[in-house]
């Protein structure tokens, strides 16, 4: 009687291995994509919420604490850098420039006090150190070096906060926030476009300056303590001082 052939071991590759291999990957497949965009929504919603407090107008950001400082900081220098230029320029459209930045940033300064004062957030009371500079700068110059250090101190200074308006209002969900963010946006491209029409932007130099970033950034401000009470309803605010019109064209400059 011959012997039978012995029988091999049935291995993960056989038929019934290969049946079970492909629904497991198929089961993986699905599942994983699902956990993944879990995983994904949770970290987004995380930074979302990072450092953030209730309100009663909305969630408070810490960006948006920031861009109300950064609001308050920019009247601190700019209102005296525009009553300046009435004094000092030498063209009257340095000495315009000046007026708009006077009027935009007392109607600026008005808003961003009652916001603050509403979300319970504290304000600087002085520029701070680089603002300082700035405005020593402009105390030192005079005649045509004084316009010239105007125009280019104050475009790059608006240039740099015209971005973080844009990306408060895109982002921010606090309505004060918001309404603060659509004043301060046609205040900032009414100064920007003024300032260029004085003739003395170098925008070159203006190009490199904001690749370079050289403002610092400030410290993350204090959060307010959360709303225990619901505080005053917000009252519309009417500004001593209307924003001025836009700037459409470059004045002449004069000799």
């Amino acid at each position: 009687m011959r012997p039978r052939p012995p029988v091999q071991g049935r291995g993960i590759l056989s038929g019934t291995g290969l049946i079970i291999t492909g629904l497991t990957a198929t089961l993986v497949a699905l599942i994983f994509p699902l956990w993944s965009y879990a995983d994904r929504s949770g970290t987004a919603a995380d930074v979302l919420n990072a450092e953030s407090v209730s309100t009663q107008y909305g969630p408070l950001s810490a960006l948006d604490r920031e861009f109300v400082t950064k609001v308050r900081l920019a009247g601190l220098w700019e209102l005296p850098a525009g009553q300046q230029a009435q004094q000092k320029g030498t063209t009257q459209a340095v000495r315009t420039a000046g007026q708009h930045l006077v009027e935009g940033h007392t109607f600026l300064d008005e808003r961003v006090r009652d916001v603050a004062s509403q979300l319970g957030l504290a304000l600087p009371d002085e520029p701070n150190d680089q603002q300082k500079g700035w405005l020593a700068t402009l105390n030192a110059a005079q005649g045509v070096e004084y316009d010239r250090e105007f125009a280019n101190i104050l475009r790059l200074a608006h240039g740099k906060v015209f971005s973080v308006v844009a990306q408060v209002r895109a982002s921010t969900r606090n309505s004060l926030v918001r309404t603060l963010a659509d004043d301060a946006n046609t205040t900032v491209l009414d100064h920007i476009k003024i300032l260029e029409a004085t003739g003395y932007v170098d925008f070159d130099a203006l190009a490199q300056d904001m690749a370079a970033g050289s403002t610092p950034p400030l410290t993350n401000s204090p959060a307010p303590p959360a709303f225990t009470t619901a505080p005053t309803p917000a009252v519309p605010v009417t500004p001593s001082y209307s924003l001025p019109p836009p700037a459409t064209s470059p004045a002449p400059r004069e000799p």
